[in-house]
């Protein structure tokens, strides 16, 4: 004979309602350990965010304190205002937002036109094309430096920021992410509009691009979060030119001395520079879960 033992609150209950109640029980359960986790590892994933508050607000005396301090014993605001004054930070702030816009613009239009062709323009080749293309992903970047390096200097691109942009400004994965959205568009719609008589480019423009608000949101802050963050190639490009240093080259070359490194300063200006980030993720999320769900990249 089976023994069968109900959660509290079922008993008395005929055998289908205790089977719902049964479910609704662990379905409880199952809602408050997925609660749990996503607090526990959100915590884990902020805590260096509140770290480097903590750090931006504290004295440097305070930092070299012997234990653990989750809070500033001495309340600050100079590790904002010193980096203003002995630094060119706007200057880096301005260089970085050209770069980066820039960059992201040319980028964002380059994967959309890619994409299109490689999802709904038939030529011959397609396919072995973008088998191609994105074999050269598998490419450590570090590999296609020093061609990039003497091409830059071959074009008189060297030293300057357009040394930095161009070779940004075709990201195959964007590409790729770009296709994947075209092709769960309808064919039927984009024949339809060339019976009506639209070309690729206003087929393109007035029927395609008005369904691929998820996707440009997605493109945009992918290209604007890796063109911001970017630091080994604008290093090299721009070494010779220090008065278009970026925020994160003016940080790492100047901010952070050889020997000396002011913590407190460097966090401060590093809580600045997350700030267009989170502010361009807080306006864009809702597009951006979107665009990589209709992309089937989950």
């Amino acid at each position: 004979m089976a023994l069968m033992i109900s959660p509290p609150g079922v008993v008395g209950l005929d055998a289908g309602a205790r089977r719902k109640a049964i479910r609704r029980s662990r379905r409880g359960r199952f809602f408050w350990l997925r609660l749990a986790a996503a607090v526990v590892i959100t915590l884990i994933m902020f805590f260096p965010i509140y770290w480097m508050l903590v750090t931006a607000f504290s004295t440097r005396e305070d930092l070299y304190l012997p234990g653990l301090h989750l809070w500033p014993a001495h309340f600050t605001l100079d590790n904002f205002r010193t980096p203003f004054n002995d630094f060119p930070i706007w200057s880096w702030f301005r260089n970085s937002a050209v770069i980066t816009l820039l960059t992201t613009g040319i980028t964002v239009v380059v994967n959309l036109l890619a994409g299109y062709a490689f999802a709904k323009i038939p030529f011959r080749g397609r396919n072995a094309l973008f088998l191609l293309l994105l074999s050269t992903m598998m490419i450590p970047v570090q590999a296609i430096m020093v061609p990039q390096f003497t091409l830059s200097i071959d074009l008189g691109l060297f030293g300057n920021i357009w040394s930095v942009i161009l070779p940004e400004s075709a990201a195959v994965f964007g590409i790729f992410l770009a296709r994947q959205f075209f092709l769960a568009i309808p064919d039927e719609l984009v024949e339809a509009a060339r019976v009506d008589g639209c070309g690729q480019f206003r087929t393109f423009f007035s029927i395609v691009m008005p369904l691929c608000k998820p996707l440009v949101a997605v493109l945009v802050l992918l290209a604007f979060m890796n063109e911001w963050n970017a630091l080994a190639w604008p290093l090299i490009a721009l070494f010779s030119n220090q008065e278009l240093f970026t925020l994160p080259l003016g940080i790492v070359t100047d901010l952070k001395g050889q020997y000396t490194s002011d913590y407190g300063a460097i966090m401060a200006i590093n809580l600045l520079a997350i700030l267009p980030m989170v502010i361009l993720f807080v306006s864009f999320q809702r597009y951006f879960v979107q665009g990589l769900a209709r992309s089937g990249i989950k």
